[in-house]
């Protein structure tokens, strides 16, 4: 099995002790792998010349089995343009704060490492949601993709978005509103959830569509099926909208139409014997808190 390491331009402490720390695991056990050749600086440069490094910015031309990120959930956002459509699974090591996709903890990285190759896991599917346009942008031509969300918002201006949306040809509605978020069932627990969205379990065929402070309060988030295809016109009192597919932003035009369904393809992350979208839910949102939940 060979292993890639993919991480960010982060110095803090904690990413690099881990990721010495997981360099050092797979050494010690012989196991085959190649780096990031961002964090190559944080690396002992003694121990620099022992190891290979890949572009995490070229299309993929090295043959790994797995990619490990090192990071928080933002790091493996940002593996995603670089795994593309090739299925690699990937295993998320979190030294952020909340990790919903990072499946492993650093507080038990070895034991976490030897489930893993003791192939004691499972691969989740996570959908991607896929946005057309007319107009040619940067960030959706190179990888019109997101797997958490696609959000419209602002830009530039205090007044309200209007935002018409057709769903498979039938008018839903115009939302008057600060933007909108359509949410995979991955990203129900980011962005979509602190607007008031509902959670979705990963493997629920459905997307989510939740205006951000829209005027009228009647308006709910919605759920869809993930069959559907969305159309939706964006206008407004600027010239220019911002567009976000995960943490990549970009501009639109006032009147821009975009496209939206979903990707033909999925992104494979680890989950660890003992783990499990609802144990999730309990450690990071704190539903196990509650005195009454004790058995």
């Amino acid at each position: 099995m060979k292993i890639g390491i993919f991480s960010t331009l982060s110095k803090s402490e904690s990413l690099t002790h881990y990721l010495n720390a997981t360099i050092e695991y797979l050494k010690n056990n012989n196991y085959e792998f190649i780096i990031d050749q961002r964090v190559k600086k944080i690396i002992p440069e003694n121990q620099q010349n022992q190891f290979l490094f890949f572009d995490p910015f070229s299309e993929i031309h090295i043959e790994i089995d797995v990619l490990f990120t090192i990071g928080g959930d933002g790091t493996l956002l940002r593996a995603i343009p670089f795994i593309k459509k090739s299925e690699i699974p990937i295993l998320g090591i979190n030294t952020g704060r909340l990790g919903f996709l990072t499946s492993l903890n650093k507080e038990s990285l070895n034991k976490g490492l030897d489930l893993f190759f003791k192939k004691k896991f499972t691969l989740v599917d996570r959908k991607l949601l896929k946005v057309e346009s007319s107009l040619k942008l940067s960030e959706i031509n190179n990888f019109p993709f997101a797997i958490n969300e696609l959000t419209i918002n602002r830009k530039n201006t205090s007044s309200m978005l209007s935002i018409k949306t057709i769903i498979d040809n039938k008018l839903l509605a115009t939302y008057w509103s600060d933007g909108l978020i359509i949410s995979t069932p991955t990203g129900s627990t980011g962005y979509s959830l602190s607007s008031g969205g509902p959670i979705l379990t990963p493997s629920t065929s459905a997307f989510v569509l939740n205006p951000i402070a829209p005027h009228n309060i009647n308006i709910r988030p919605l759920v869809i099926p993930d069959s559907s295809k969305i159309e939706i016109q964006v206008f407004g009192r600027s010239k220019k909208h911002l567009l976000s597919l995960d943490d990549r932003k970009t501009s639109i035009m006032d009147g821009c139409k975009l496209l939206i369904s979903k990707a033909p393809f999925i992104i494979k992350t680890v989950q660890l014997k003992g783990d499990d979208f609802f144990k999730t839910l309990q450690d990071k949102l704190f539903w196990g808190l509650d005195k009454r939940n004790r058995q």
